[in-house]
């Protein structure tokens, strides 16, 4: 992977100067709690009334809106799978929003993208585990992609920092 890179921070993803910032979204994209909530609210209400108009998201997929107010111009939706003790294919549906969610980065362009710890808040999915999904699947898929040159991993707090920067670094 020349001239890409993968890093982990702690932090708010609202703050984020990249092209697009990940929303872990609930199905009915119209906000929500936890990271979903934030970024309703530092877009603004123009968020709500574009997630209006698209109509949802199942789970495992994306969909893009502008980002408002935030300073990241683009906001992708995805939403993660409720964990439910990993036999009801949650681990492929995680893989799926991050797969997703870096397509709808490449289609449009964007050459970086900050993804929250998806499912791991209310959705209550084991952080490790959601940790590993998403490193590999980002690794995974940042080989074909043309446009994406940095992903950063926003993590809310210092646990979840060092499950992401242990296994980048390994």
């Amino acid at each position: 992977m020349v001239n890409k890179t993968i890093e982990a921070v702690k932090g708010d993803i609202t703050t984020f100067d990249v092209d697009a910032i990940v929303n872990a979204a609930n199905t009915s994209l119209l906000g929500g709690g936890g990271v979903d909530g934030a970024i309703h609210r530092a877009a603004g209400p123009e968020l709500l009334e574009e997630c209006k108009k698209i109509g949802g998201c199942p789970t495992g997929e994306a969909r893009i809106t502008r980002g408002y107010n935030l300073p990241a111009k683009w906001v992708i939706h995805t939403v993660g799978p409720v964990w439910s003790g990993g036999n009801r294919g949650e681990a492929e549906l995680l893989a799926s929003c991050y797969r997703n969610s870096l397509a709808l980065a490449e289609k449009n362009g964007l050459s970086s993208i900050a993804f929250p710890s998806i499912s791991t808040g209310a959705y209550r999915y084991p952080p490790e585990q959601a940790a590993e999904i998403a490193c590999s699947t980002v690794i995974d898929r940042l080989r074909s992609c043309k446009s994406i040159s940095r992903v950063v991993f926003v993590c809310f707090d210092d646990q979840t920092l060092g499950i992401y920067q242990s296994l980048l670094a390994g």
